[in-house]
């Protein structure tokens, strides 16, 4: 499964939940949005509480079922979540083989998403997560890329761990 931007959102989700992350061999999350808690306080995050909702409100009762970040961390590794008692982890859940892809110049999504959840998953016991790649770009902006030079490499990467890893 690949998916970039809201896309990343889906892949992200799909990443967190133990059915899901069943059905696929690997996934590609590219410039993902993953933290619903924060989005609103990163760069044109604010600009997108219509379509998501408010985080800092009671709307976040709703948006927390489709925070990956916060579903990884608290749902399937058992971290203790705002102050909250940590649980325990949920094993029942392997994540899948997975490339996250960010630019560090993104103007829309925060590469802080990309980072803070291969930073989770590093974090996981490694029988958790079998293979993890990470590629930040610091050019381009939210396609990840700033020319079909760099376009053409993050396809290559792509490619290249799904063929290694399928």
């Amino acid at each position: 499964v690949i998916g970039g931007s809201n896309g990343g959102l889906m892949v992200g989700n799909m990443l967190v939940r133990p059915v899901a992350s069943k059905l696929f061999g690997a996934a590609v999350c590219q410039v993902p949005l993953l933290d619903m808690k924060r989005y609103s306080h990163l760069l044109a995050g604010a600009s997108w509480m219509a379509e998501y909702g408010d985080p800092d409100t009671d709307e976040w009762k709703f948006l927390r079922n489709h925070s990956p970040y916060q579903i990884l961390r608290h749902d399937r590794l058992g971290l203790a979540e705002d102050g909250g008692a940590a649980t325990a982890p949920d094993d029942s859940w392997t994540c899948p083989k997975v490339l996250f892809t960010t630019s560090t110049r993104d103007d829309r999504v925060h590469p802080g998403h990309a980072r803070k959840m291969v930073k989770a998953l590093m974090d996981a016991p490694s029988s958790k997560v079998p293979d993890l790649l990470y590629y930040e770009n610091t050019e381009g902006g939210h396609g990840g890329a700033a020319d079909n030079k760099q376009r053409a490499y993050m396809w290559a990467l792509t490619y290249t761990f799904l063929a290694d890893v399928l």
